[in-house]
């Protein structure tokens, strides 16, 4: 699934070609990151290295880049306020959505912090606030790349 060849990318870029392979990888109960940018934006195109490098540091999860323009009938309904915009997920549930800095080391620390909690913990923070009760309906990865299929 992982195009490791000739350029050693660890992470998927989401186009309308591959989304069935996408949906299947991202079944089950595996960790999700989702960098929601745009081809224009220059802070974008520079984060990408540093999501590259996240990617590489943990390959036991699935990252996935996202042209939100592009792929807008799959997040096209969600509430992106700036760029860089990171969505953490762990099967179902939308651990972590928003605008992060372009900074390897926050990136890592935050996945590191989501990685760390419990399912019971993760419960716990989907059921929190009403921002974060709002993240499991619309945000949830999983279900918006379903619905652009059918």
């Amino acid at each position: 699934m992982r195009h490791l060849a000739p350029n050693l990318m660890h992470s998927v870029t989401l186009i309308t070609g591959n989304r069935d392979q996408v949906a299947a990888a991202l079944a089950g109960e595996r960790w999700i990151v989702a960098c929601l940018c745009a081809s224009w934006c220059s802070t974008c195109t520079d984060y990408r290295a540093v999501f590259e490098e996240l990617a590489a540091r943990h390959l036991d999860k699935f990252f996935l880049w996202i042209d939100i323009e592009d792929q807008a009938d799959v997040v096209g309904e969600l509430d992106i306020e700036n760029f860089p915009t990171l969505l953490i997920q762990h099967g179902d549930r939308v651990a972590f959505f928003g605008t992060t800095l372009p900074d390897i080391g926050l990136a890592h620390r935050l996945l590191q912090a989501q990685v760390a909690r419990s399912e019971t913990d993760l419960a716990a923070l989907a059921d929190s606030s009403a921002e974060h009760r709002q993240w499991q309906h619309d945000c949830n990865l999983r279900v918006l790349l379903r619905a652009a299929l059918s």
